[in-house]
């Protein structure tokens, strides 16, 4: 068996008596004393902190200029770089030839510079695809000497002020870097949770001391990959490799909102990417199918891998659930999934079969919760 890497924060959940277990080759913690339900409400209550640190940071430079490089970067994504401007950050992802997702990922323009955070499971694919198919002018630097944590929930601003006043003037999707005590971090204000919140990506050795002291505020308290996970279902975002994959296209996925205007036919800067035929004709028409949100009517959670019908009694599957739990914030079982493009209307009803029976669900818009960001 290949040995588990470690964040920077490892010894930081040790003792804070994290439940840790295998997370995309990392040693994570999966929940905390307080429990993932109690974690998940605190986190929508006041503000929790996440150790994201296993995710891929990667800073693209090119000695022909930011907008050269932003240019280049637009033959891997399907969304416009150029037009993200100095100081913010868009969420785009990686296609296929076939018009599948390889990866989703955020995007910030530095000012002199591109820095992408990427999935964990994924960042060695990721660098090696940025790497083999950016030109030469461009330069891919994995950065492995830095932290990166995630601070959410209404009281996320007023902890981290603390630290670094300068954040209460962010906006969502703004990407900053700041001078704190002489070091430099690179904040972002957006969230994997549907709250507001922020991404602190500062040097390794900083942040054991900053978890410790922001954990020890009564706003702040340690949250794992259980409560993660429950955060962002109620949020509707997606989990690569779960709710999008490399057969999923944006517009299947429902994240078609993502790819601007000028990517699209007849916009200035059409197609030129990977996958662009299937991805340009199913946002000119539509997708087959959709992903959704799903609405369980019993209390019985429906997990990931639940089949889905048209009736109680059709013998052809037509989806399947791909995310799926208990709601914390709702009080009842929520999911995700696809659904034939015709099924896919708010307030259809189809069947999900758990357990030999047949069960009511009814296709729901999402966020399955209003988000809290920062406009």
């Amino acid at each position: 068996m290949t040995a588990l890497n470690k964040t920077p924060l490892y010894d930081f959940h040790i003792s804070q008596q994290a439940k840790m277990v295998p997370f995309a080759g990392y040693d994570m913690p999966v929940q905390y004393p307080l429990g993932v339900m109690k974690e998940h409400l605190h986190t929508r209550a006041a503000a929790g902190l996440f150790d994201v640190s296993h995710m891929g940071q990667v800073m693209l430079t090119s000695d022909q200029g930011l907008e050269a490089l932003c240019l280049a970067l637009e033959a891997l994504v399907p969304v416009s770089i150029t037009g993200i401007a100095a100081g913010r950050q868009r969420y785009g992802v990686f296609t296929n030839e076939a018009g599948g997702i390889l990866d989703d990922l955020m995007i910030a323009n530095t000012g002199d510079a591109l820095f992408l955070v990427v999935n964990a499971a994924c960042k060695s694919e990721d660098i090696a695809h940025l790497k083999a198919n950016l030109p030469a002018h461009v330069t891919v630097s994995e950065i492995t000497d830095r932290a990166l944590l995630a601070l959410q929930g209404p009281s996320a601003e007023t902890a981290l002020s603390r630290f670094v006043p300068s954040v209460t003037e962010m906006r969502f999707m703004d990407s900053h870097r700041i001078d704190v005590d002489g070091t430099e971090w690179w904040i972002s204000r957006s969230g994997y949770t549907g709250e507001d919140g922020f991404e602190i990506s500062l040097p390794a050795d900083a942040a054991e001391a900053f978890a410790q002291t922001i954990c020890d505020m009564d706003e702040v308290a340690p949250i794992g990959l259980g409560a993660r996970d429950s955060l962002r279902l109620e949020a509707g975002l997606c989990l690569y490799g779960h709710d999008i994959d490399t057969t999923t296209s944006p517009a299947e996925g429902n994240i078609a909102w993502a790819i601007q205007k000028v990517r699209r036919t007849d916009g200035a800067r059409a197609g030129g990417f990977a996958g662009e035929a299937r991805i340009l004709a199913e946002l000119d028409g539509a997708p087959t199918r959709l992903r959704v949100g799903l609405l369980p009517q019993g209390r019985a959670p429906m997990r990931e891998g639940t089949p889905l019908f048209a009736s109680q009694d059709s013998a052809d599957q037509i989806g399947v659930i791909t995310s799926g739990g208990f709601a914390p914030s709702l009080e009842h079982p929520i999911a995700m999934g696809y659904l034939p493009i015709e099924l896919s209307a708010s307030g259809t009803e189809v069947f999900a079969e758990l357990r030999g029976k047949r069960l009511p669900v009814h296709v729901t818009d999402m966020p399955f919760r209003p988000s809290t960001y920062k406009r």
